[in-house]
């Protein structure tokens, strides 16, 4: 009986190494399923970031050739110049006179109306989209001098060139 006894016994064992190795077993696939999980993820993560870096360079380098070209082209007047003309010395029909004028010289005249006020002295040109360019060819064609011409940048305004009349609009060049 007692040689019964040890080798059952040993049979216990045996069966308890075997639960032993099949649990570790189960404890390194869960292991090695959770390592492969986060290699994937981490894989993923270095991806992303890679392509944010990338994408943030570029970026940065268009921005720097968009400003670059824009500078080039400060000094070279559109092909298209939008203009409005607005009357500040109150005579009657003093916009639609100069917007005739300047659009049988080819600009396109988007506006005319009157200008908030009407005791302008002297006429300006109002650059509107940082292109002074435009402003001086308008300023050639209408006889006004360059220095009455002033840059206030307003990207509401969806035109290059702004006219206000003044006083001064009989000395102009569609007048004489």
């Amino acid at each position: 009986m007692l040689g019964y006894f040890f080798i059952y016994s040993e049979i216990k064992l045996i069966r308890r190494k075997k639960k032993i190795t099949s649990t570790t077993n189960e404890v390194d696939l869960r292991t090695s399923t959770q390592n492969l999980l986060l290699n994937v993820i981490i894989f993923i993560l270095i991806v992303v970031v890679v392509y944010l870096s990338y994408s943030i360079y570029i970026k940065l380098k268009l921005d720097t050739a968009e400003e670059i070209v824009q500078n080039v082209n400060k000094d070279v007047p559109s092909e298209i110049i939008q203009v409005e003309v607005l009357n500040g010395c109150g005579v009657s029909g003093l916009a639609d006179r100069f917007t005739d004028y300047l659009r049988s010289k080819g600009y396109d005249v988007v506006n005319k109306g009157n200008y908030i006020q009407f005791d302008i002295e002297k006429t300006m040109i109002i650059d509107r989209i940082g292109n002074k360019a435009n402003a001086v060819v308008i300023a050639n064609s209408l006889g006004v001098n360059k220095n009455s011409i002033i840059t206030q940048i307003n990207e509401d305004y969806f035109l290059d060139v702004s006219v206000i009349l003044g006083a001064d609009y009989y000395k102009l060049t569609p007048l004489k």
